[in-house]
This record gives C-alpha cells, sequence and structure tokens, in this order.
C-alpha cells in the first residue's frame, strides 16, 4: 500500500548514553526504524507511519536479542541486510564479535595525512581495500601534500600546471617532462596574451 510508510534507524551503544554508531535509511516508502546494541544486546525498533487513520494507532515495533543470537538467528540479519545492505550487515556482525575498525571511523582530513606518509606500493594496495580509500588515493589533496612533501619549492607555475594536470600526474611526471610542460604552458599563455592584442 502506497499510503503506509516505515522509517528504520540503526543505532549501536555500547554504553549506556554514548553511541558508537548511528544510521538511518528511508526507501521510497518513507520507513522509521531503529535498531541499537547497549552492552550485549541488539535492539532494532521501527515505526509505520501512515496519513490513514486506520494505521494512526500502530505502535513501534521492537526486536531484542544478544549479541550471540543475533549472530545465530537470521530473521534480524535479513532485515538489517534489506533495508541497510549487506555492508552495514557485516559491520554489525564485526561489531558483535567485538572487532572494530577504527580507521573507517577517521576523518577523511586525518586520512589523508596518514596516506601521505606510506609508500607508494602501500597507498596502490591501499587504495584497492575499500572505495573510500580508493577514493582518498586518488585524491588531488593527497598528491599534493605528497608533492609538497617532497618538492623544496612549488612555483606559482608549476601550480598552475598540477591544476590543469591533476598532482598525481604531476607527481609522476619525471623533472625533464615536467619543464617541457611548463614551457609549452608558458608559451601558450604568450601566444594567448600576444592575439588578445
Amino acid at each position: 500500500n502506497n499510503n503506509i510508510q516505515y522509517f528504520y534507524n540503526l543505532v549501536f551503544k555500547w554504553a549506556p548514553k554514548s553511541s558508537l554508531q548511528n544510521y538511518t535509511r528511508t526507501s521510497r516508502s518513507f520507513r522509521i526504524g531503529f535498531s541499537q546494541s547497549v552492552q550485549s544486546q541488539v535492539i532494532f525498533r521501527w515505526w509505520k507511519i501512515s496519513l490513514r487513520s486506520e494505521y494512526r494507532s500502530t505502535k513501534p515495533g521492537e526486536t531484542k536479542e544478544t549479541h550471540e543470537d543475533f549472530l545465530e538467528k537470521s530473521h534480524l540479519q535479513v532485515q538489517i541486510a534489506l533495508i541497510f545492505g549487506s555492508r552495514i550487515l557485516d559491520y554489525v556482525f564485526n561489531l558483535c564479535e567485538g572487532k572494530f575498525d577504527f580507521l573507517e571511523r577517521l576523518s577523511d582530513s586525518l586520512l589523508l595525512n596518514i596516506i601521505s606518509y606510506l609508500d607508494l606500493e602501500d597507498i596502490a594496495r591501499l587504495s584497492q581495500t575499500s572505495r573510500r580509500f580508493a577514493k582518498l588515493c586518488m585524491s588531488d589533496e593527497l598528491w599534493e601534500q605528497i608533492v609538497r612533501s617532497s618538492c623544496d619549492h612549488i612555483t606559482p607555475d608549476m601550480r598552475a600546471l598540477a591544476q590543469d594536470m591533476g598532482w598525481r600526474q604531476m607527481y609522476f611526471t619525471n623533472k625533464l617532462q615536467l619543464q617541457r610542460h611548463l614551457r609549452k604552458r608558458k608559451q601558450r599563455q604568450g601566444s594567448q596574451r600576444s592575439s588578445q592584442l
């Protein structure tokens, strides 16, 4: 029925009043749900919302399971997989087993700073671990940090060239090619100025 809508929200708490993770998911039909893990429980709550009067007295639903029961039973696992996807389900499994990925929780700016100290081979391997790390490892912000740390001085021409070609491409361009690119860029700018006069 298109008039009935649901809202689901997934929250994990490991101690009362301290939230570890919060997820909200809505689909085409607006869905409300709530799941949390308090000490050794996974609690999943959902709300049915409808503008129709016959559904206004509908109360929220709730399912509680211990971590061990959650790992063994498939009903709640199926609900979480359908609503939040397999990635979140895997994450919930890891939380219930006491496995935390603290790196995934760090901000992008902090991760970029850390990644900039890695060897090139390690950056290549890290980029293959997840979409987020692939995006970070290919980002201009990371390669700008790497170029800045490997060069003594970055001229305005080098910065402008990096804006044109990208910091990553600039890093992998050898010095002779870089000088040729800078020369061509200056010639192009000179010819554009003379054509404007």
